[in-house]
């Protein structure tokens, strides 16, 4: 018994010891807490959709981004939804989560009030809302969340101002409320001061007005200060600048004075990131700037700094981003000899200051990964030093507006990354280089005032993704080259006035159908003006004028319906000046110095004497008063008699004509009648099959669950079998109790019907019935595809057994690509009347067992008599699915084939970088920020693992991805003018395939 007696204690002890490590280690699974449970539930009520796996079949604590304690019976310690596309607002149950530590909904599309309730979450240490669309003010209560070390709400729309609640917080490291729209002065930022800790603090852009105030000295923690975009004025307190540990300051966009101090190089240490721009600071650039060796980043640009350039940069081997244009700096350009060992360095834009001095040869040694240089609005002299071929990395030159002479040297062809190029307003001469036609990716060439003469290089014509081509003012000769005249692209301005060119108009030019400004005038241009000029569609100013072009105005050009300045004159222009000008949208037109001759209108724009311009037409009479013409002679008598004569036959030939049709309408209708009694069904030839809805019931099991294989907003669809046990179907079942069904299948059977090419989705049979019980029933059957929807393979998840081996190679997602877009060319140009699909997405596009690709799905198609528009009368309600919907759609009824080619790009930049148009960045300007030097961080991780498996093609890989996603970037412009033809998309992705084949 004593022994007992004394073991007893340890016994219960170990017991309890055993319990409580037992309730420790025990998986959160087995055990549940109802609070939290109906909190996280109430949660996901406040979304719209999403969420799917939170429900009750599965413990919450393992829901999709939840994080659950093991010690404190399964109490929700961490919600992590984090770019999850939710769209919804925070439950006010939020606050039931007493045991919380960390909320984050970052990159998402929550609305509405932040919910008072997160004030009760004592034991709250992050919060995580940026790039949402929060309103309202902030919560005044956070003050309660005394463990909060993390605050982030940048980029929302929260209104009011920064409560001074939040100085309550000493343990906050990193506050972020910038983007937002808030508003505060100095004395709204003087609370700040008390968070000791914080080691970021980002207010930029949220309504700050008045001084900084001292108080933000006491943060002598501070790594990041970010207050951009405010209206901050006066000086930075000093102090500030006395914070050794700052990496990062930046002030820009503000309204701030003064000078910066000549020891910040020394009193920064750790500085890598210096923004002061768009201020009015003065004075000099510090010099101990220079011995900011960790220097990553100096933005200095629209200032009034004088003084000196910083004259050595070579203790700077980290920067890679300089920017001083827009100041009053000076000093010889040869400082630039300093910087070859900023072997990191990307931009170096020096423009508008008052540098002096050639261009070094040591040009050549800065950095391969140079892609932005600029020093335009300067007085550089001297030539272009042929070393500037060396900096194989440049993107974009300019060095415009110079005293530069000589010629441009032939190197510049070696630049094979140059997108553009701004030489314009120097003294260059010689001819163009024909290596300029090397530069394949060339958007922008800006030559005019120099002294370039000779021909026009034909080799320009090489340049197919020039948007803007600029060649006036200077002594260039020859005839305009075809080539240039049939680059489609071209669509914001081609200027090759001024100059001595000679010969016609080249018919080509109707090939640039997207082009908005024409500028041909002031040369020796003969001939007549081309009536292929009418298919440039989007031009809005048009001048030819002193030129000596003969013959009529062609009457093609009343097509150009966007045409705001029309400048015709000083030519050998004869004929009546056409009608349809008046009906025009034009702002001016100018048609002086020519041999017009006959009556001027007198409606449209002709009722403005200043808008139009007519001297010099001596032959010309009539017109509104103002213009002082002579009237025109009065008609003759035998023009009197006819007239007469023909208003007699008028009425006679009008009643006869009406009698004729009515006979002819009762004719058609009654054969109409006929044909609809015997049949409702389109017609689809010889190989159409004749299949009931007994037939589809039961070769799809009974529409099985087990056998359906896609769905969408108007249909589901089915896998099914029929009897003889070969013919596989895919079987869509149109919902007729959704608004638009009908809608939807009698769009797909018209657009459908006559249409045969090896990449669409073949119909076999069209179902328009009853079903048992009595309801109408309509189903469209198209051939089954084996390998089902490209979406399945593009963002299939990686736990999925039928997953296993979908990665797509280089080579197959080019096959894909050149697959869909061959068959939209088809669409849009290969029948009568061209056909817009409405709804391109990989869940619309099936491969076969030999994975070609085929289109499917025209439930939103519309058949159009144009390429380029059409009112969609009988428009369905969504025409297409979010993220692929080009923004033209959001404005107007209009369709086009031009919104599919913007869909077509975004579903190519999806297929090559998988990732979903409604993800938070666009997917056109999330690849666009990174071409051409990022490109190979924003591919697919397989093709990523490709690339890595390849050594000796890894160049070829990534000049590939390249042109594919610049492709795709140029089809996803917003205007659509700007954006690429299908014709020109296929003929560009076969030469990508051709040259990028893997071996």
């Amino acid at each position: 018994m004593a022994k007992l007696s004394v073991t007893s204690p340890l016994m219960i002890l170990w017991f309890v010891f055993f319990f409580f490590f037992h309730l420790a280690t025990t998986p959160a699974t087995c055990s549940n807490n109802k609070t939290d449970l109906q909190a996280l539930l109430a949660f996901k009520n406040a979304i719209n959709g999403g969420l799917s796996s939170w429900n009750e079949t599965l413990h919450y604590c393992n829901w999709k981004g939840i994080l659950c304690s093991r010690r404190h019976q399964s109490r929700v310690v961490s919600i992590n939804l984090r770019s999850q596309g939710l769209v919804g607002s925070i439950s006010p149950h939020i606050g039931n989560l007493s045991f919380l530590r960390t909320i984050i909904l970052q990159n998402n599309s929550f609305h509405g009030q932040i919910p008072e309730e997160i004030g009760r979450l004592r034991r709250l240490q992050k919060i995580e809302f940026s790039n949402n669309s929060f309103s309202g003010e902030i919560p005044r209560n956070l003050s309660q969340c005394r463990n909060l070390y993390y605050l982030n709400m940048i980029d929302n729309d929260l209104t009011g101002i920064i409560i001074p609640e939040i100085g309550s917080l000493i343990k906050l490291k990193a506050l972020g409320l910038s983007i937002n729209k808030l508003s505060g002065n100095s004395n709204t930022l003087r609370f700040v001061g008390n968070l000791t800790n914080l080691v970021l603090l980002s207010l930029a852009n949220c309504g700050l007005h008045g001084e900084i105030p001292d108080s933000l000295i006491q943060l002598k923690r501070l790594q990041l200060l970010n207050l951009n975009e405010n209206r901050l004025i006066g000086t930075i307190p000093s102090g500030l600048y006395n914070i050794s540990s700052m990496s990062i300051f930046s002030m820009s966009s503000n309204r701030l004075e003064g000078t910066i101090p000549s020891d910040i190089g020394f009193t920064f240490p750790n500085l890598s990131f210096l923004e002061l721009t768009d201020n009015y600071f003065n004075g000099v650039l510090p010099a101990s700037l220079s011995n900011a060796s960790l220097l990553e980043e100096l933005y200095m640009h629209s200032n009034n700094f004088t003084g000196q350039i910083l004259k050595d940069f070579s203790r700077l081997s980290s920067l890679r981003f300089v920017d001083l244009s827009t100041n009053h700096l000076e000093g010889d350009i040869s400082f630039i000899s300093s910087m070859i060992n900023c072997t990191s360095l990307e931009a170096l834009l020096l423009s508008k200051n008052l540098l002096s001095g050639s261009l070094p040869d040591s040009i050549s040694n800065l950095s391969t990964q140079l892609s932005f240089l600029a020093i335009d609005y300067s007085q550089l002299h001297g030539t272009i030093p042929s070393g500037i071929g060396n900096l194989i990395g440049l993107n974009r030159l300019s060095i415009a507006n110079n005293y530069l002479e000589g010629p441009i040297p032939s190197v510049i062809g070696k630049l094979n990354n140059l997108q553009e190029i701004y030489l314009d307003g120097n003294r260059l001469t010689n001819e163009l280089p024909i290596s300029l036609g090397n530069l394949t990716l060339l958007i922008h060439l800006y030559m005019s005032r120099n002294d370039f003469y000779g021909n026009i290089p034909h080799s320009l014509g090489n340049c197919t993704n020039l948007l803007s081509l600029d060649l006036s003012d200077n002594n260039l000769n020859g005839s305009i080259p075809p080539e240039i005249m049939s680059l489609s692209s071209i669509s914001i301005f081609f200027n090759l006035s001024y100059n001595a060119l000679t010969g016609s108009i080249p018919s080509e030019v109707g090939s640039l159908r997207n082009l908005v400004n024409l500028d041909l005038s002031h040369n020796r241009l003969s001939g007549i003006i081309p009536d292929s000029l009418s298919r440039c569609m989007s031009l809005e100013w048009l001048h030819l004028q002193s030129n000596y072009l003969n013959d009529e105005i062609p009457d093609g050009l009343r097509v150009l319906r966007g045409l705001q300045e029309l400048d015709f004159s000083h030519n050998n222009l004869s004929g009546i000046i056409p009608r349809f000008l008046s009906q025009m949208p034009l702002v001016i037109l100018n048609l002086s110095f020519n041999r017009l001759q006959g009556e001027v209108p007198s409606l449209g724009l002709f009722r403005n004497e200043s808008a139009i311009s007519l001297e010099g037409n001596i032959d010309l009479c009539g017109g509104i008063p103002h213009i002082n013409l002579p009237p025109c002679p009065s008609k003759d008598t035998k023009t009197k008699h006819f007239s007469t004569l023909w208003k007699i036959l008028i009425p006679v030939v009008g009643v006869g004509a009406i009698f004729l049709a009515l006979c002819f309408y009762l004719f058609i209708y009654r054969r109409c009648i006929s044909q609809k009694t015997q049949s409702s069904m389109p017609r689809f030839g010889t190989e159409f099959l004749r299949l009931s809805y007994a037939d589809l019931l039961k070769a799809t099991g009974r529409f099985s669950e087990a056998n359906l294989i896609g769905s969408g907003k108007f249909g589901l669809v089915y896998k099914g079998i029929l009897d003889d046990g070969k013919t596989i179907l895919a079987v869509k079942v149109l919902k007729l109790d959704v608004k638009g069904a009908s809608k939807s299948f009698s769009a797909e059977c018209n657009a459908v019907r006559g249409i045969r090419h090896r990449n669409l989705v073949k119909i076999l049979s069209i179902c328009d019935s009853t079903d048992y019980q009595g309801e109408d029933f309509k189903a469209l059957v198209y051939e089954f595809k084996s390998n089902g929807s490209l979406e399945k393979w593009l963002h299939h998840n990686e736990d999925e057994e039928s997953a296993e081996g979908r990665n797509l190679s280089i080579v197959e997602r080019l096959s894909i690509a050149i697959d869909i877009a061959s068959v939209l060319e088809y669409l849009h140009c290969g029948t009568d009347s061209s056909i817009v699909h409405g709804d391109l997405k990989p869940s619309n596009i099936l491969l076969d067992d030999t994975m070609t690709a085929h289109l499917g799905d025209f439930g939103l198609a519309k058949l159009v008599s144009s390429i380029y528009s059409t009112h969609d009368s009988s428009s369905i309600a969504i025409k297409g699915t979010i993220g692929y919907i080009p923004p033209e759609y959001g404005m107007s009824d209009m369709v086009s084939t031009a919104g599919d080619v913007y869909s077509y790009g975004i579903f190519l930049l999806e297929m090559f970088t998988n990732r979903r148009p409604t993800d938070a960045e666009g997917l056109h300007d999330f690849v666009s920020k990174a071409l051409p030097s990022q490109v190979m961080e924003v591919v697919d991780p397989f093709i990523l693992l490709e690339y890595n498996q390849h050594d000796r093609n890894s160049s070829s890989i990534k000049n590939c991805m390249i042109f594919v996603l610049g492709v795709g970037v140029a089809c996803s412009k917003e205007l659509p003018g700007d954006r690429m033809l299908m014709t020109d998309v296929v003929r560009e992705l076969h030469k990508i395939k051709n040259a990028c084949v893997i071996t």
